[in-house]
């Protein structure tokens, strides 16, 4: 299947690519660094069927396990990464974040998790792939170039006005000495502001947890819909510069989830018959 993204207006970020009959997205920004393989899937590539055809990554919607299996196979051929050393997330909208090391390798793939309410998960093990799944979500890359370090963390809107984000570089600094400055941060495809329509109480939310100067852009009203809006882009950019990443390493997507249904599973298009998406995110050796 030819996959035919429509893009917002701004450029092509993240652009698309197929290797090993798998389509992906990747930041340019990231293949850069030749140490680095990453991706974030579309819904096409795997063998999952029906209302998660056809490369759904999450087991706890109904797929067939032998299914997802077959997809993380595939998803990791394509990356040229190992599927036994990658390390999945166990996501409940917190802001919490994980030391990944070789004891957790295959955990939510091959092994059962031994953890709960982990949206980030952070790394400086060679090999392991850091894994989060999503369906409008937003998925945020860390990439430290000096120390040699990777976090990828889940980012809804809850856990955004947590400010998980830089909560993951926190992280970083903390077990691998990485300087904010020298991080490389990309936000994944998700849900745009046109699409992501809210009640005023999650808008508050927005305006308690960001400057006032931002609330205009950042919780717009739509007279139309009578609805306020959230721009999860700028928010987690936003979030990101909060942490201290400078604003030209800072790549943000301008490929809506929504807006896509042909390209990527949706919450909010399908409600929830449908897979999720995986962003991955690996330190080759």
């Amino acid at each position: 299947m030819k996959i035919q993204p429509h893009y917002k207006e701004g450029g092509k970020i993240p652009r698309l690519k197929e290797r090993a009959g798998v389509p992906y997205f990747v930041f340019p920004a990231l293949e850069e660094i030749p140490w680095v393989a990453h991706g974030f899937s579309s819904r096409w590539g795997g063998v999952s069927c029906k209302d998660f055809s056809s490369m759904n990554f999450s087991v706890g919607r109904g797929d067939e396990p032998e299914a997802v299996l077959e997809n993380f196979s595939r998803m990791a051929e394509a990356l040229g990464v190992e599927r036994d050393r990658m390390v999945v997330s166990w996501q409940t909208h917190t802001d919490r974040v994980r030391l990944a090391t070789e004891e957790d390798e295959g955990k939510g793939v091959v092994r059962p998790r031994d953890y709960r309410d982990v949206d980030g998960l952070i790394t400086n093990v060679p090999g392991i792939t850091l894994v989060t799944l999503y369906a409008d979500c937003v998925p945020v890359y860390l990439v430290d170039p000096v120390k040699r370090a990777i976090g990828l963390c889940h980012s809804g809107w809850r856990g955004t006005v947590q400010g998980i984000g830089e909560k993951t570089v926190r992280k970083m600094a903390e077990a691998f000495g990485s300087e904010p400055e020298d991080l490389i941060g990309c936000i994944g495809p998700s849900i745009c502001a046109d699409c992501f329509e809210v009640g005023p109480e999650v808008a508050e939310e927005f305006k308690m947890a960001f400057p006032a100067e931002y609330h205009e852009r950042l919780c717009p009203f739509y007279g139309a819909s009578g609805k306020y809006h959230v721009d999860l882009w700028l928010a987690n950019r936003l979030v990101l510069r909060r942490a201290g990443l400078l604003e030209s390493k800072i790549h943000a997507t301008n490929l809506c989830t929504k807006c896509n249904p042909q390209v990527f599973f949706s919450h909010r298009a399908m409600g929830g018959r449908r897979g999720n998406m995986g962003a991955f995110l690996c330190m080759k050796e």
